[in-house]
């Protein structure tokens, strides 16, 4: 059985390998993996963002999702404890730079950090961003879930909050992110199993309707999960799997973000981690085969299965590789390895539990 700190890693892991294998074909379709690579299983160079391509990223480079992870995890590691969207837009203040996010992150980061440097409100920046089903809270925000390690409801609540810099509350993004980060939290746990971590993922497909017909419009969450576990149910060859779920997700390209909806990642996410069984070396390999956006849906299923599975599950070369790359990258936020990165975020929940009991036990027992 997986410790807690295997099953941090593990989730850091997941997300960070499933998004380096799956960077140098994100966009790609599904024929095209397959005449280019047959099964992609292993980690390559790419390039990214085509107007800078005078640097080829070696192979294990992580990406944008990863950079905005990166930042989350600064944040909570020194914070040492949960995170207000305020705490977060500091971090990115102090740490981005705009040169060097030219080359690692998306024309909107820089835009949200040129609107807080400008002295825009934290809890504001998502009342002006024009993406409001996008993945990118979702895909990148695990240690949100892991700060809350086997407190769901936490999780959930965290990816509203922190969520705010993203998305005004009434989109859909952070809703798929609320009930990733609770799947996480719940995969932290020292009994948790694959059925335990999906029932988590869909217990909070309601969270936050208030009634009424918004919760009429929360129906389409849930309609969308329970499709997805349908068909990893049905299924046993994952390639076969995804070649039903392109009767459902298969346009998109004419719009930007077109195939970075959060509803279609964290449900193909989900289905992934279903159908296999929580591994997360099974859940990375047939993300990244999938097409469409395969860094996401490999970073959300593989940080998924990783929380569960823990990062002996992961083969050691990958692992080894994406920090070797770390290590490297002239443009990163932060040079902190995979173990450095989970570790500091176990210690930041340790260091919140033990404060939690110190005021249990100052207020003494109840009457």
């Amino acid at each position: 059985m997986p410790t807690l700190r295997d099953k941090f890693r593990g989730c850091i892991a997941g997300s960070w390998v499933g998004s380096a294998m799956g960077a140098p074909v994100e966009g790609w379709s599904r024929e095209r993996i397959s005449q280019t690579h047959g099964f992609l299983d292993q980690l390559l160079h790419y390039r990214h963002y085509t107007a800078h391509t005078d640097w080829q990223r070696p192979p294990g480079t992580t990406e944008d999702g990863i950079e905005r992870q990166k930042l989350i995890a600064t944040a909570i590691i020194e914070k040492q404890d949960r995170i207000l969207a305020h705490d977060l837009v500091a971090v990115w203040v102090r740490d981005l730079e705009p040169d060097k996010m030219v080359y690692k992150q998306e024309r909107f980061d820089r835009s949200l950090l040129d609107l807080a440097r400008a002295g825009v409100p934290p809890s504001e920046l998502g009342k002006l961003w024009p993406y409001p089903n996008v993945v990118s809270l979702a895909r990148a925000s695990h240690p949100l879930g892991l700060i809350n390690a086997g407190d769901s409801q936490g999780a959930a609540d965290d990816s509203f909050e922190v969520g705010k810099v993203y998305a005004r509350e009434t989109a859909f993004g952070l809703r798929w992110a609320a009930l990733y980060n609770a799947a996480v939290a719940e995969a932290c746990k020292p009994n948790a199993t694959v059925s335990s971590v999906l029932e988590t993922g869909k217990r909070f497909v309601h969270y936050r309707a208030e009634g009424g017909s918004l919760y009429a419009l929360y129906d389409t969450i849930d309609g969308e999960v329970s499709r997805a576990l349908e068909l990893a149910e049905k299924h046993t060859d994952p390639m076969a799997m995804r070649d039903e779920f392109y009767e459902f997700y298969e346009g998109g390209r004419y719009f930007n973000y077109g195939l970075s909806q959060a509803n279609e990642v964290v449900s193909k996410g989900l289905a992934v981690f279903a159908i296999s069984e929580g591994d997360p070396k099974e859940a990375i390999g047939a993300a990244v085969n999938f097409g469409r956006d395969t860094d996401c849906l490999a970073a959300v299923a593989g940080g998924l299965a990783g929380a569960l599975a823990g990062s002996q599950a992961i083969p050691a070369e990958w692992i080894d590789q994406v920090n070797e790359a770390t290590r490297q990258d002239p443009y990163t936020n932060n040079k902190r390895t995979i173990e450095e990165t989970a570790d500091g975020l176990l210690e930041a929940f340790v260091a919140r539990q033990k404060r939690l009991q110190d005021r249990l036990q100052l207020m003494g027992r109840p009457q």
